[in-house]
C-alpha cells in the first residue's frame, strides 16, 4: 500500500473528527470555537493527531504561513479559477487594498460540493517592530465557503483560502467590493453624484468633505442605516441638516441643503425610512437642488463614498483556458512572472524563453503559475503552451543523474547512461527537464551535457 493509503486508513477518523463541528460561520476572530478561526481548529486537530510531524502535515501547516507571508497582489473585483491537489498540500494567498465603508465580499464555489472542506481567513497585515504580525478579522463556514467583511480602516487586506488536508478540488474564488450602507436618496428617484470627496472649496481654501448628490428638489432622502437621529437643526452652511448615528457604528451620517427635515432628534429610523427631502438651503442656494452626503468620526470627516458607492463591478471574465490548470507548461519567450496580473505592474521575476511552471489557477486572461522552486506569479496564458513536445533531442555523452528537482543536491530518479537519447520540453535556471522516451522525466545538470 502507498503512503497515501496507509496515511488515509490510519488517520482518517481524525479527519471527520476536525470536520465534525467546524461549521460555524463568523464575521470575526470570535464565535463557536472563542478566538480561534475554524482553520485554527482544524489545524488544532492535525496537531493532537500528530500529524504536523508528517511530510504532508509540516507542508499544509507551511503552505499556510506562505499564502500570509508572501500573497499575490491583486485589485478588486476578482475571480480565479484553480484546483487543490490532493497530493500537494497548498494554499491561495492574496492582497488587495480597500477603503473604509467598503463591504467585502469573498464567496468560494467547489467542486466537489460537499465531503471537501476549504477554510476563508481575512487578515490584516501589520508591521511592528520588524516582526509581521498579522490580525484575523473574519472566517469563513466551511461548509457555506461565503465570507462578508466592512472595511474599517483604508489599508491592504489579505485572505487566505486553503482545503483542508488530502483533500482536493476545484474551486472558483470570487473578491468583490461594494457599499455597506444605503444610498441616501430614494432608489426610485434619478440621481447623480456631482462632487466628490477632497475637491477644493472657496477659492481652495478648504476641502469638500463629503460628496454632492443632485437629484430633483424635494425628492425624498432615506435612511442610509438603521439607527438614531441624533440632530435636526438649520444652520449657516448646511442649511437644514440631520445627523444619524447608525447602530453599533463609531460615526455619524450628516445630510445637509434639505428643503425639509422629516424626522425629530431620538427618533429612531430603519433603512430606507424617509427621513427629509433634497433642497438647497445653506450656502447651496445658488446651486441646483442637492443632497450634501457626510461621515464623521471621532478624528473627523471621512470619504464617504465607499460606503454608499452604487457602482459595483464584477470580476473580469476568465478567458484564459481553463484546460492547462493543475498541469506543466513552459513560457514561449523570455518574459517576467508578475505579482500582480498586469503588465503594469513591475514587480515580479524575469524568466527565460521555455521555462517550467506549473498552471495554478486562471484569472482572466492570466495563469496564476509557480515556478519549481514554489514562487508563485502571474503570465499571459497566450504566452505559454502545454510542457510535452520536444524542443531538442540530447544524445548522452557522459553517464548522467536524472534527478527529481532542479537543484544539484537533489535526489537521483535514475542514471542516464552514454549512448541513451532524451527530450528536452523544459528548463529552469541551470537545469533542463527531460523525458526518457516520454515516460520517465527529471531534471538534468546543463552543466553535465
Amino acid at each position: 500500500m502507498n503512503f497515501k493509503g496507509i496515511f488515509l486508513n490510519k488517520y482518517l477518523p481524525y479527519f471527520f473528527i476536525a470536520i465534525f463541528g467546524v461549521s460555524c460561520t463568523t464575521s470575526g476572530p470570535s464565535g463557536l470555537f472563542g478566538n480561534k478561526s475554524p482553520h485554527q481548529v482544524y489545524g488544532d486537530k492535525i496537531k493532537e493527531a500528530g500529524l504536523q510531524e508528517t511530510a504532508m502535515g509540516k507542508q499544509w501547516f507551511q503552505a499556510a504561513d506562505q499564502s500570509l507571508l508572501h500573497p499575490l497582489i491583486i485589485n478588486l473585483p476578482y475571480s480565479e479559477t484553480g484546483y487543490f491537489p490532493a497530493d500537494r498540500p497548498k494554499a491561495v494567498g492574496v492582497r488587495f487594498s480597500a477603503k473604509r465603508g467598503a463591504k467585502i465580499t469573498v464567496n468560494l464555489t467547489k467542486k466537489p460540493t460537499t465531503g471537501f472542506a476549504v477554510y476563508l481567513d481575512l487578515w490584516e497585515p501589520s508591521v511592528t517592530s520588524n516582526t509581521t504580525k498579522p490580525k484575523l478579522l473574519a472566517s469563513a463556514d466551511t461548509i457555506s465557503a461565503l465570507l462578508t467583511y466592512t472595511i474599517k480602516k483604508d489599508g491592504n487586506y489579505v485572505l487566505r483560502v486553503q482545503p483542508e488536508l488530502l483533500k482536493g478540488g476545484e474551486y472558483t474564488l470570487s473578491v468583490t467590493n461594494g457599499p455597506s450602507l444605503a444610498f441616501p436618496i430614494a432608489p426610485n428617484v434619478k440621481s447623480s453624484i456631482g462632487s466628490f470627496w477632497g475637491q477644493g472649496r472657496d477659492n481652495g481654501t478648504r476641502k469638500h468633505e463629503g460628496i454632492d448628490i443632485f437629484a430633483p428638489r424635494r425628492a425624498p432622502l432615506v435612511a442610509a442605516a438603521n439607527g438614531v437621529v441624533t440632530r435636526v437643526e438649520e444652520y449657516g452652511l448646511g442649511g437644514k441638516i440631520i445627523f444619524l448615528n447608525p447602530d453599533q457604528e463609531d460615526y455619524s451620517l450628516y445630510y445637509a441643503h434639505l428643503d425639509e427635515q422629516l424626522v425629530q432628534r431620538g427618533q429612531r429610523v430603519k433603512t430606507g425610512d424617509t427621513i427629509g427631502l433634497v433642497g438647497n438651503t445653506g450656502n447651496a442656494q445658488h446651486t441646483a437642488s442637492h443632497l450634501h452626503f457626510g461621515i464623521y468620526t471621532n478624528s473627523g470627516a471621512v470619504d464617504p463614498l465607499p460606503f454608499v458607492n452604487r457602482v459595483i463591478k464584477v470580476p473580469e471574465k476568465i478567458t484564459a483556458p481553463l484546460v492547462n490548470i493543475d498541469k506543466w507548461v513552459r513560457n514561449n519567450k523570455a518574459t517576467t512572472l508578475y505579482l500582480e496580473p498586469s503588465t503594469n505592474f513591475k514587480d515580479g521575476f524575469a524568466i527565460e524563453a521555455n521555462t517550467l511552471l506549473r498552471v495554478e489557477a486562471a484569472t482572466a486572461g492570466w495563469y496564476k503559475a509557480s515556478l519549481p522552486d514554489g514562487s508563485e506569479g502571474y503570465i499571459a496564458s497566450g504566452n505559454v503552451s502545454a510542457a510535452t513536445s520536444t524542443i531538442k533531442k540530447i544524445n548522452i555523452k557522459n553517464a548522467q543523474p536524472l534527478l527529481d528537482e532542479p537543484n544539484a543536491l537533489a535526489a537521483r530518479k535514475t542514471t542516464l547512461l552514454v549512448g541513451e537519447t532524451v527530450n528536452i520540453v523544459a528548463s529552469y535556471r541551470d537545469f533542463y527537464f527531460v523525458n526518457k522516451e516520454n515516460k520517465e522525466e527529471g531534471w538534468l545538470n546543463k552543466n553535465g551535457l
